[in-house]
C-alpha cells in the first residue's frame, strides 16, 4: 500500500518570539530593563501557492512578525523555516540567498521607494545585489516586470515621485517579483491607497499567485480583501494567534471571542443589529506588560476565573479539526 505524499510547507513558523528591549525611563527606574514583547510564541505554516492571511488590530505585532521572516528584525527564539533550511541558525551568506527567494511589499510606497533613483534602478537594484543576469539582462526583466504590473515601459525613466500611489504600489510590486521569489510578505499594501485603487492592487496580486504560483503572508486590517485573497487566516493579538482557520470557515463560523467581535465589526447593508455581547471593550493592553494568563482575558465577554492564570493553547475547535483556537471556552 503506498502512502499518500505530502508536500513539506515552504515556510514553518514554530514557537517564535521577537522581543525589545527598552531603555529605562529613568535612571531612579529600578529593576531589569522593560522589555516589549512584540510577537510570543506564534507557531504556523504556508503551504506553496497558498496565501496565509494575518489580521489583528494596530499594535498586535503583524508587521514585526513579517518583518522577522524576511530577516529585518532578528529573533529572540523560535525557528523560522524556508524550504526546511532554519534562517535563525543560517551564516550571512546562507541567509543572502534564502532573501532572494523571499521579498516584501511595504504598506507605504511613498517611503519604500527611493526618490532619487529611476523606476529602472528601482527595479534593478534588487538584481544587481543577488548578482541576477548582467545589465542588458536585468534592463529585459525590468521591462517585462513593468508590464506585467499594469505599467507603461516609458515609466522605466522617470522618477517615483512623478506617480500616483497606486502606481507607486505597483512599482514596489514589480520590484519584489525581480529576483523571482517564491514567498512574498505584503504588510498592509492596500492600507494607503485610495479605496478605488485598492481592488486594482488586490486584483493584480491575486493574478500575479496564479501566473507565478506565488505564496503570500498577507498581513491586513481589512477583512473585506482578507475574504478576496486568502486562502487561511491567522488572527493575532498582542503578539500571539489566537485562531487559525480556512477562510470559509472562519468567516462562516468564528470560534474566539476576538475573532467574532472582529468580524461583527464589518460593516453590512441591511443585516440589522450585530449580536450582543460581542464587541470589544477597552484599549489593547501594553506589550511592555501583557496580562497573565490569556491576554485577551480583561477585554473579553466571556472570561472566567481560568482565564486570568492560565494561557490557552492553539488547539482545534469542537468538530472542527481545521480550525484552530486558543480560548478555554470555544464556541
Amino acid at each position: 500500500m503506498n502512502t499518500p505524499s505530502v508536500t513539506p510547507p515552504l515556510l514553518q513558523v514554530d514557537s517564535l518570539a521577537v522581543h525589545f528591549p527598552m531603555a529605562r525611563i529613568s535612571w531612579l527606574q529600578r529593576g531589569p530593563s522593560p522589555v516589549l514583547q512584540a510577537v510570543s510564541d506564534v507557531s504556523f505554516s504556508i503551504q506553496p501557492g497558498e496565501t496565509l492571511a494575518l489580521v489583528g488590530e494596530s499594535g498586535c505585532g503583524k508587521t514585526t512578525l513579517g518583518r522577522a521572516i524576511v530577516g529585518l528584525y532578528p529573533a529572540t527564539r523560535g525557528a523560522i523555516r524556508f524550504k526546511g533550511e532554519d534562517l535563525t541558525q543560517q551564516t550571512s551568506a546562507e541567509r543572502k540567498k534564502a532573501r532572494q527567494a523571499i521579498q516584501m511589499i511595504f504598506q507605504d510606497p511613498y517611503e519604500s521607494l527611493n526618490p532619487r533613483l529611476p523606476v529602472s534602478d528601482v527595479i534593478t537594484e534588487p538584481l544587481l545585489i543577488h548578482g541576477i543576469g548582467n545589465r542588458a539582462e536585468r534592463a529585459d526583466r525590468a521591462r517585462a516586470l513593468i508590464a506585467q504590473v499594469g505599467l507603461p515601459v516609458d515609466a522605466l525613466n522617470r522618477y517615483p515621485h512623478q506617480f500616483s500611489g497606486g502606481q507607486r504600489q505597483r512599482i514596489a510590486i514589480a520590484r519584489a517579483l525581480g529576483p523571482e521569489p517564491a514567498l512574498i510578505v505584503a504588510d498592509e499594501p492596500l492600507s494607503a491607497l485610495d479605496v478605488s485603487i485598492q481592488s486594482q492592487i488586490l486584483n493584480l496580486m491575486s493574478e500575479l499567485r496564479e501566473q507565478r504560483g506565488l505564496s503570500y503572508l498577507f498581513v491586513s486590517h481589512d477583512l473585506s480583501a482578507v475574504h478576496h485573497l486568502a486562502d487561511r487566516v491567522a488572527v493575532m493579538y498582542l503578539g500571539r494567534l489566537v485562531e487559525v482557520a480556512p477562510r470559509n470557515e472562519l468567516f462562516a463560523t468564528p470560534s474566539h471571542p476576538y475573532t467574532q467581535a472582529l468580524m461583527d465589526a464589518i460593516p453590512r447593508i441591511g443585516q440589522g443589529r450585530r449580536a450582543r455581547g460581542r464587541t470589544i471593550a477597552g484599549d489593547l493592553p501594553s506589550p511592555l506588560k501583557p496580562p497573565s494568563g490569556c491576554a485577551f482575558h480583561p477585554r473579553c465577554p466571556k472570561a472566567q476565573a481560568i482565564c486570568k492564570t492560565d494561557a490557552p493553547a492553539l488547539l482545534a475547535a469542537p468538530g472542527r479539526a481545521v480550525q484552530l483556537v486558543a480560548c478555554h471556552f470555544k464556541d
